[in-house]
């Protein structure tokens, strides 16, 4: 063929091409969507946080396959009745974006992973997608299916699902008392390697000055510190003198400069170091969340005497529960202490309503009453109002745990009353704070788990999982410690990290609300068999309870067993009636609700 001939024949070989694949696209979209399928992973699209993750999977023929020519699913989400819709993406069948399906000969299969957001708006929606086939070329042609495939409908959310028995959380006592000499007690926390006082979280530093600033008369000041058994800590010798020396440093150049009662060299001033000392570690130790053999074996590689501090060291992180003690035992043992022995003279004064009044409004000083004496008048008024208002003006004035502590339980009772959702939160948020400034002068495991509750409560995620991690590393009595790893597990699971909310539960015990939560865990990942088991060991514990077999039943309509679906929920709906409104609008028995066996279930 000549030269002058060979582009007009290369043009010609073109066309041919594009006339052919033009002619097939009608082909090809009939071919693919006659036996197309589309679903997702998990078939209810679930929400895990803030986030719905999930996959589509799409099978089609692989006849429709055309040289030039792709079969396209277009994927979008419709939300708010229709008016808005997010679009996600497609699935192509290009070679390399498909496999051959062994189970069903002849097919192809696609799956993409996708992700949209958990607000409250997408949900009633629905996942779309629609069928196109598409020229392989640039500005190639487009023919659409003439219609759309529902492959998802609205989002279920865990968070929702979630099971959590609050506790109740009652007022301290409170007694009048004219003796307002003691010893006051505030710990203090070093990061690693560190000996500088940090005045950011889970310090007393305000505390201590307030209470230097108190000018109450000083007889006694004791100053302790340590360190970590981990080699950073352990092998910095000085690191415990350093630590005491800095509080020390801190407390008189306080002294001096804003007590105008108490002068430094009238006090006794106590220090201690305690370097290479296992004694308090252990008591960390019985006093976590591990496991009585777990303790154990942290015993006897401490009370081996022919063990060096350093082996001793090096055996514990061989443990396979180390990261336990890395995480919650190890960082508390960066501590230091500061004891205030203190006294002031006694008040007395027996109307203690009537001047309670008046120092709430104003009309008298403070110290007319003790600050004893102005909490315990709180107890003689039942309104909630003038409760608040009397530890609002005790915490103001005196910054007592007890005042705090108190004031926060009262506005929990308060935010239970409030009808309206938006001020229940905040009478929460204002509960949570005041119980982190209790916990915060009184550090224990139980005023930082009294934060993290009133923050859950409060939808505050975030707050909550550090005040439940708090409470976690102070350390106490077992079935506290359990309770908190619970909550923290459903926390977890509300937040979309079950992996963080299992690590939690291997902690927390046996108790209906666990075993509940963890079969949700195993729903969600499709693990039934173990669900199953979870939902059983929760209806052992009530056998009168609803939600464990209403669990079964979600499960067994996974499962695509109808007859058992509709047999349990028979069950749950005897138990207790509302569960079928529930059973109603749950995703989960969508492919049911119209069926004669869901309907008398329901009955």
């Amino acid at each position: 063929m000549s030269n002058s001939l060979r582009p007009l024949a290369f043009g010609l070989l073109a066309a041919t091409a594009g006339l052919a694949a033009c002619s097939s696209l009608p082909k090809v979209l009939k071919q693919a969507e006659s036996g197309r399928s589309v679903s997702t992973r998990p078939p209810v699209l679930t929400a895990s946080g803030e986030a719905v993750p999930f996959e589509v999977v799409a099978r089609v023929p692989a006849a429709h396959l055309h040289k030039g020519v792709a079969y396209e699913l277009l994927l979008r989400y419709r939300y708010e009745h229709g008016l808005r819709e997010d679009t996600l993406g497609r699935l192509t069948f290009t070679p390399g974006n498909y496999v051959y399906d062994d189970e069903h000969k002849g097919q192809l299969v696609a799956t993409q992973k996708f992700t949209i957001p958990n607000t409250p708006g997408r949900n009633p929606g629905e996942l779309l997608a629609h069928g196109q086939v598409r020229e392989l070329k640039k500005n190639g042609k487009i023919l659409r299916a003439p219609a759309d495939v529902r492959v998802a409908r609205g989002i279920a959310d865990p968070a929702r699902l979630v099971f959590r028995e609050d506790t109740v959380l009652a007022l301290l006592p409170e007694k009048a008392s004219n003796v307002m000499s003691g010893t006051r007690v505030l710990p203090f926390f070093f990061d690693e390697d560190q000996w500088f006082i940090r005045g950011y979280l889970g310090t007393n530093v305000q505390a201590l000055e307030d209470l230097i600033d108190a000018n109450q008369h000083t007889r006694q000041v004791l100053i302790i510190a340590g360190h970590s058994p981990d080699s950073t800590d352990a092998h910095n010798r000085l690191l415990a003198s350093k630590r005491v020396r800095m509080l020390l440093y801190y407390y008189k150049q306080r002294v001096k400069n804003f007590s105008y009662l108490n002068k430094n060299e009238d006090i006794r001033f106590d220090t201690l170091a305690y370097v290479r000392k296992w004694d308090t570690f252990l008591q960390k130790v019985t006093t976590s969340a591990l496991k009585p053999d777990q303790i154990d074996s942290v015993v006897t590689i401490i009370n081996d005497t022919r063990g060096s501090f350093e082996t001793k060291e090096k055996a514990l992180h061989r443990l396979s529960f180390f990261d336990y003690i890395e995480q919650y035992i190890y960082p508390v043992l960066r501590f230091g202490t500061v004891a205030v022995t203190y006294t002031a003279p006694p008040r007395y004064n027996s109307e203690l309503y009537l001047l309670s009044k008046k120092i709430v409004e104003k009309q008298t000083e403070a110290d007319a009453l003790t600050p004893e004496e102005l909490r315990y008048s709180a107890n003689l008024t039942p309104l909630l109002a003038e409760k608040q208002r009397i530890y609002e003006v005790s915490a103001a004035n005196t910054g007592s745990w007890e005042a705090f502590h108190n004031l926060g339980v009262i506005l929990l009772q308060r935010a239970e009353k409030e009808p309206l959702d938006k001020v229940r939160k905040a009478y929460y948020r204002r509960a949570a704070t005041n119980f982190t400034l209790a916990a915060h002068r009184q550090p224990t495991a139980e005023f930082f788990y009294h934060a993290a509750t009133a923050y859950h409560r409060a939808g505050d995620r975030l707050e909550a999982l550090q005040n439940y991690d708090y409470a976690i590393k102070l350390g106490g009595e077992r079935q506290l410690l359990r309770k908190v790893f619970s909550d923290r597990a459903a926390l977890e699971i509300e937040v979309g990290q079950p992996d963080e909310a299992l690590r939690s539960l291997q902690y927390a015990g046996p108790s209906y609300q666990n075993a509940l939560n963890r079969a949700l865990i195993e729903v969600g990942r499709e693990h039934y068999e173990l669900a199953q088991e979870q939902y059983r060991l929760a209806q052992s514990l009530r056998p009168t309870a609803a939600a464990p077999i209403y669990g079964l039943a979600v499960v067994a309509a996974r499962q695509k067993d109808e007859a058992a679906a509709g047999t349990l929920l028979k069950q749950a709906v005897a138990l207790d009636r509302s569960y079928a409104q529930r059973a109603v609008e749950d995703l989960e028995f969508q492919d049911y609700a119209q069926g004669k066996v869901f309907k008398e279930a329901l009955r």
